[in-house]
């Protein structure tokens, strides 16, 4: 979830996948402006091509991250994805309605926790589960298994702080004695954290 992030999409249509244009298109007759950004959908399409099991989301908003996955996912591969707003649910559901392995499911960020565990597991949105990390990758996590924690202001210093406090929705990943963490930067203003399970 970012903040104007589907205002980013502006004129890029002739270069987006098939899925992402097409919850691009829905997030703009939504008035839904919080879609991740290309630099971050394109992660997500790239990390997705290398799930041979299952992949989730939470956060679904409009379905960009969700088109983003779809469209680097192998056949086969399972993508769940949650989201809390149900009127967004529906949406998207019928938006991908045509689309094979893909499940919409109505609930909080918890309610991945059925679905598990993942190859790829994406915590998007609010009130998913990022902050102070009460995912947890032991149980959402095949052995092996990739967490992305998106839309972070790149890391300038050690420890990181957050309006002036220590940032323990960014250290609770590096410190988790299950995950080897690192920071990816995106764009000048923008980073994503990558957590792998340790085997």
């Amino acid at each position: 979830m970012s903040i104007s992030g589907t205002a980013s999409y502006a004129d890029l249509a002739a270069t987006l996948p098939q899925p992402v244009l097409r919850a691009v298109e829905l997030a703009e007759r939504l008035g839904f402006d919080q879609s991740c950004r290309p630099e971050h959908g394109r992660l997500l399409q790239a990390l997705a091509a290398g799930a041979a099991g299952r992949i989730g989301e939470t956060g679904t908003g409009c379905g960009v991250g969700l088109g983003w996955l779809l469209a680097g996912r192998r056949p086969g591969v399972r993508v769940v994805s949650v989201e809390r707003e149900a009127e967004r649910v529906a949406a998207v559901r019928e938006l991908f309605a045509d689309v094979a392995d893909l499940e919409i499911v109505h609930g909080d960020w918890t309610a991945i926790g059925a679905h598990g565990p993942f190859d790829l597991l994406v915590l998007d949105g609010g009130g998913n589960g990022k902050q102070s990390a009460p995912a947890d990758p032991d149980a959402l996590l095949t052995p092996g298994g990739t967490l992305v924690v998106d839309d972070l202001t790149p890391l300038t210093a050690w420890p990181p702080t957050h309006l002036g406090r220590p940032d323990t929705g960014r250290t609770a990943w590096y410190d988790h004695p299950s995950l080897l963490t690192t920071e990816v930067r995106l764009a000048p203003d923008l980073a994503t954290l990558l957590a792998t399970r340790r085997p």
